[in-house]
């Protein structure tokens, strides 16, 4: 729990209780002036000549805190003013979701290519070299926008379907391998066939523009040496949350970069685990989970391993996207209706296949089982 005080003089005045709190629970205090909630710009802004936010704690919010303290937060709800001029809140107890992607073997397939005994991109042989994966587009769209549909009092009467959520869904994040100094070849272009497949899944909510935001690159020396993937993934991460709102094409619809929560996708070819689990063990508090597309070279059945938690977030292996969407209504990212239009389009995008397919095996595999979760569960927000 992160408890944010308004002042200097609400930290002094609770300070005994809260340091009992934070030795016997996760309660993080932030005074009004140094809360990561209301970080503005990037990174640089924490110093108080940038900071100047007009973002302050309501009456209502500082009774919230209080009822934090004796454990009856429960049945509040923290909002926040943007200044005395207006009415506009902006809810900040769900922080807005930012996806972070991978792209080889985890949006399209590589087709194991190798150069050199090197992999060109990836291991995965199921698919065809290029083919994307059936409901990838929808999956991220829905993880993307779960939240800003949750404005209304009651998010069960919110019409999703009827009506775009309040503000865009943040655009994908890209965390690739693919080498910096082919950037003229390999640079994802308005054109390209990944590009307008996100838009087309965006148009769906009334978001075309929705899509690829920042792109952070790798070298070539992690081409050739395939261990340094990991890391130089996990870097990217760190510069995409330096740079934040510089990268971010929808930063003037956030109230703050504190107000973001990261889920990151990949795959287990390259690294991306290494990768994950680092965010995950340096930065809990930023990163909600992370998914793992299970792939092999010239393999099947493919090994999936069993979901497991790092520093209490959830590390989640699939082997198709309505696989991930079930894990994703389970732990609470998406709801119900979210999985079954992640099914239906997975349904469309694989085609007409024989059923004796491994790739519509597979998927008619893990559509049984979000059916089988439907009948239990018809109805989860």
């Amino acid at each position: 729990m992160v408890l944010v005080l308004a002042d200097k003089r609400s930290m002094t005045k609770y300070l005994p209780i809260l340091i009992i709190l934070s030795k016997v629970t996760s309660l993080q205090c932030f005074p009004h002036s140094t809360s990561p909630f209301f970080q503005r710009g990037t990174s640089s802004a924490w110093n108080k000549k940038q900071f100047a936010s007009p973002y302050r704690v309501t009456r209502q919010s500082r009774r919230c805190c209080i009822k934090a303290i004796f454990g009856s937060f429960a049945s509040s709800k923290l909002s926040f003013s943007r200044d005395r001029y207006t009415s506009k809140k902006v809810p900040l107890h769900k922080p807005i979701i930012q996806v972070i992607s991978d792209i080889d073997d985890t949006i399209k397939s590589s087709g194991g290519v190798e150069v050199g005994g090197i992999a060109l991109g990836g291991i995965d042989t199921q698919y065809e070299r290029g083919d994307f994966y059936p409901g990838v587009f929808q999956f991220m769209m829905e993880i993307s926008s779960h939240r800003l549909n949750l404005g209304d009092e009651n998010p069960q009467d919110a019409a999703f379907d009827s009506k775009p959520p309040p503000i865009p869904p943040l655009k994908v994040a890209v965390l690739t391998a693919r080498a910096e100094e082919f950037r003229a070849a390999l640079e994802l272009k308005p054109s390209s066939k990944l590009v307008v497949a996100f838009q087309k899944a965006g148009e769906t909510i009334g978001f075309p523009d929705w899509g690829i935001g920042p792109v952070l690159y790798g070298s070539v020396a992690e081409w050739v040496v395939q261990d340094r993937k990991g890391l130089r993934k996990f870097t990217n991460f760190e510069r995409l949350m330096e740079q934040g709102r510089e990268l971010n094409p929808n930063s003037k619809d956030l109230p703050g970069a504190g107000a973001l929560e990261y889920i990151y996708v990949g795959d287990t070819g390259e690294r991306d685990q290494e990768a994950g689990e680092t965010m995950l063990r340096e930065y809990p508090e930023l990163v909600r989970a992370v998914f793992l597309h299970a792939v092999a070279y010239k393999e099947w059945p493919v090994a999936t391993p069993p979901s497991k938690l790092i520093n209490g977030r959830p590390v989640v292996f699939f082997r198709t996207y309505v696989g991930a969407a079930l894990k994703a209504v389970q732990i609470g990212l998406i709801d119900t209706d979210a999985l079954d239009r992640v099914i239906a389009s997975a349904e469309s995008d694989i085609g007409h296949i024989p059923l004796t397919d491994t790739r519509w095996i597979d998927l008619n595999f893990d559509i049984k089982k979000a059916r089988q979760f439907f009948t239990i569960n018809p109805r989860l927000v």
